[in-house]
């Protein structure tokens, strides 16, 4: 008998914690001790990741998981994560085409011309919500408005990790409560709920705390205006001598804006915008080698004021390799722990302890948190934990909204609050702002987890199973085509 005939032994929760500890050990030397002792060095996750599916994977061959197996699972669950990565590639060049096209600049010039500081960091958190709940994608929304954005805070001499946690904070408000978004499908489908009864059940979590994110922007703002102004008058006179922003410059994301609202998915959305990006550049004389290198390797700015030269040079294709490589080994580890059976262990433990509807909505959101850390894909931070917990709803007499919108409250809102998530990869990768400089920032990503501990604790807004039972029919009536009949994630890796 081949020792891939033998059933492999059940991981005891002790052994699943053994990679985690390795990955926290590696990323604690690499991101904090030999920082400190060789200043300058800029450490990474990608060698703690690796270290640790290693681990993981000593620890399943221990317990009779063949190699077969634990090379199948980390193949599968990188394949899990192509559709992002091929989102990021395109992103990547879309930065590039817009730059040499004078997009982004035109955008940037006009925003330094009605935004002022005051008010800014609210409005960069308003426009990203409003354009990610007509998109349903908090990737599309970064890597054209907010990547613009991030560039007009700049210029107003504004902290670039505020301005990028204010753009991840509406990027994922709009991701949450959009019917479009995959995540707002895949919850509910999840834990059996209807989706539009689910997403009227998380308003109640997610308006909250937009709105008290909305006021701390608001007080960043009155803080940042009382400070020296930053004279942004030769920057736009820079810009337009240079590239003479007009109509011709919104054709770009216009053509991203007409295809989504059509609703195309994100990567042919893109993947037009970036051509489109191309031809508008080649329209006022760029030539086609430039073009290229601009969405190959990035653009270079040469206008001469360094300050302007320094914020134009960036994106194409090759500058997101580390960031795809990073998502890489992540998934790579996620996969290894989902297919040797350590995960469900690891969410198992945590449930054990849920005894009452509080300890059980915070276990929920612990545990989706937790795959985030460990599995660092939101998909699998819903499907897991939702696929777990599930029972335990039914027993307590929770209708099911209660688990599918603890699931979002947990996985989809903190999925950019991770550096090696490809959440959190992508958000720093295309923002150019490292994801612990901007977490602290993304008030809506940090207060929506923790108002929905607190209503499962007061049990505010936590609908009983009965209730939900005898207004079922008329929801899913009103919800017809929603819920478990649409499509959980797409191959096209809408975030």
């Amino acid at each position: 008998m081949s020792s891939s005939d033998v059933e492999p032994e059940p991981i005891p929760l002790g052994f699943c914690l053994v990679p985690l500890g390795v990955l926290v050990a590696g990323l604690v030397g690499v991101l904090v001790v030999v920082p400190r002792l060789e200043p300058g060095f800029e450490g990474s996750g990608h060698v703690p990741l690796v270290l640790a599916a290693a681990a993981a994977a000593l620890v399943a061959r221990r317990f009779g998981h063949d190699i077969a197996r634990i090379e199948r699972g980390l193949a599968e669950g990188v394949s899990a994560g192509l559709p992002a990565i091929f989102v990021l590639m395109t992103i990547g060049m879309l930065m590039g085409t817009w730059l040499a096209s004078g997009t982004v600049q035109a955008l940037i010039y006009w925003g330094l011309g009605l935004l002022s500081p005051r008010v800014f960091l609210a409005a960069t958190c308003l426009v990203c919500s409003l354009v990610s709940l007509v998109s349903g994608s908090s990737w599309s929304t970064a890597g054209t408005i907010g990547l613009a954005l991030v560039g007009v805070g700049d210029a107003l001499g504004i902290d670039p990790a505020m301005t990028a946690g204010a753009v991840v904070s509406g990027a994922y408000f709009g991701d949450k409560l959009s019917p479009l978004s995959d995540t707002t499908n895949l919850a509910p489908a999840v834990a059996g709920a209807d989706l539009f009864v689910h997403i009227r059940h998380m308003l109640w979590t997610t308006v909250p705390s937009w709105v008290l994110a909305l006021g701390l922007y608001t007080a960043l703002g009155f803080g940042l205006a009382e400070g020296p102004v930053h004279d942004v008058a030769p920057l736009r006179a820079a810009l337009d001598t240079h590239f003479g922003p007009g109509p011709l410059h919104l054709v770009p994301p216009g053509v991203v804006a007409l295809l989504i609202a059509r609703r195309h998915r994100p990567l042919p959305a893109l993947l037009a915008g970036v051509l489109a990006g191309a031809v508008v550049a080649l329209a006022q004389g760029v030539s086609v080698g430039t073009v290229v290198t601009a969405a190959t390797s990035g653009y270079v700015s040469t206008t001469g004021v360094g300050e302007l030269d320094a914020l134009l040079s960036r994106g194409g294709m090759l500058s997101l390799g580390s960031t795809v490589f990073l998502i890489v080994c992540a998934l790579a580890f996620g996969g290894v722990l989902e297919a040797t059976g350590m995960l469900e262990v690891l969410a198992a433990a945590l449930l054990r302890r849920a005894r009452t509807t509080g300890r059980l909505v915070a276990a929920t959101v612990a545990s989706a948190f937790g795959m985030n850390v460990v599995a660092a894909d939101q998909y699998i931070s819903i499907v897991v934990p939702g696929r777990m917990l599930a029972p335990a709803y039914r027993a307590r007499g929770l209708a099911p909204q209660n688990l599918s919108r603890a699931l979002e409250d947990g996985g989809t809102i903190t999925s950019p609050l991770v550096p090696w998530n490809t959440c959190g990869a992508f958000m720093a990768a295309t923002l150019m702002v490292p994801t612990f400089a901007y977490a602290p920032y993304a008030f809506l990503n940090l207060l929506n987890p923790l108002l929905s501990i607190l209503y499962g604790i007061t049990g505010f807004s936590m609908v009983p199973a009965a209730a939900e039972a005898s207004t079922d029919e008329g929801e899913r009536g009103a919800g017809a085509g929603g819920g478990r009949g649409l499509h959980g994630p797409s191959d096209d890796g809408q975030r």
